[in-house]
């Protein structure tokens, strides 16, 4: 028999149909979908920090970041938050469901050289834990090759805030690693931190001899910035992620295009300094 070598060698511009296995709903507005390729196993690898197309005919496609961790072999995962046409009608599909997936796209974060060894600060906001969880995931796979890990993370409220059970149990309960938590506003039943994520930062104070990686709304990046900057940290020592503008995933269609770069291509993971070149607009 000839070697049938298409196999291995998948064409990200290809989708591959994928199968819905799983669907936890996370928030009212957010539901994460774990899915496998016909006949099961994961539809393509890709690094923590990369991004997949789901396509849906005849109603569009959309790009979202992966939130599970290349470590995890059997399946990939997304956290979708409902914002429009695509996303509404994902949201209402059920396991057994079908979907076109094509992927991997985009750069990925560090973790085989810059973060090795390193003491880690992931910051997320909101939704944006799904790109950094495939990271931290990854990195709790693989403890011994990196230093503490700090995890701060917050949303409007307790009910906005996802992967429950990683942020409150999993990730806890490993070693040398250290989870803070806030909401926007006082709620019902919440006895943690009150609070908008930049000032619980500044609060915590962190040492600066770390990497930190930051994700979650553009409003929210742009004063966590502020507040690493002031609080010393180096601008080549923070991994940040542009996806919000992201469309084709090839560097094709123009729609993530800000100044000389594609988000879709050239991020979406991009280290501060190299987003200080980009005009005002992100």
């Amino acid at each position: 028999m000839g070697c049938n070598c298409h196999e291995h060698m998948h064409d990200p511009l290809v989708p591959v149909i994928a199968e819905i296995i799983d669907k936890r709903i996370d928030t009212n507005d957010v539901a994460t979908f774990r899915l496998v390729k016909q006949g099961g196993g994961k539809p393509f690898e890709h690094m923590p920090g990369q991004c997949g197309m789901i396509s849906v005919p005849p109603v569009g496609e959309a790009i979202f970041s992966i939130t599970s961790s290349p470590t995890e072999k059997e399946f990939i995962e997304f956290s979708i938050k409902r914002c429009g046409v695509v996303t509404e009608y994902l949201h209402e599909l059920e396991i057994g469901s079908e979907v076109g997936i094509r992927g991997p796209y985009g750069k990925h974060f560090p973790v085989e050289d810059v973060l090795k060894g390193k003491d880690l600060l992931f910051i997320g906001g909101g939704i944006g834990l799904a790109p950094i969880r495939s990271v931290i995931n990854y990195v709790m796979d693989h403890r011994q090759d990196y230093g503490k890990v700090d995890i701060v993370y917050g949303s409007r409220s307790p009910e906005d805030l996802v992967h429950k059970e990683d942020i409150f149990k999993n990730w806890p309960s490993q070693s040398n690693t250290d989870v803070y938590l806030t909401v926007d506003k006082e709620a019902e039943g919440w006895d943690g931190h009150v609070g908008f994520v930049p000032d619980y930062l500044k609060e915590i104070g962190f040492h600066t001899n770390k990497i930190a990686l930051v994700c979650g709304p553009p409003i929210m990046i742009k004063f966590v910035l502020k507040v690493l900057e002031e609080m010393g940290f180096q601008k080549d020592h923070v991994y940040t992620t542009l996806e919000l503008k992201m469309k084709c995933g090839i560097g094709k269609c123009g729609r993530c295009n800000i100044g000389d770069k594609y988000v879709c291509k050239d991020g979406p993971v991009f280290r501060w300094d190299e987003i200080e070149k980009l005009p005002d607009e992100y």
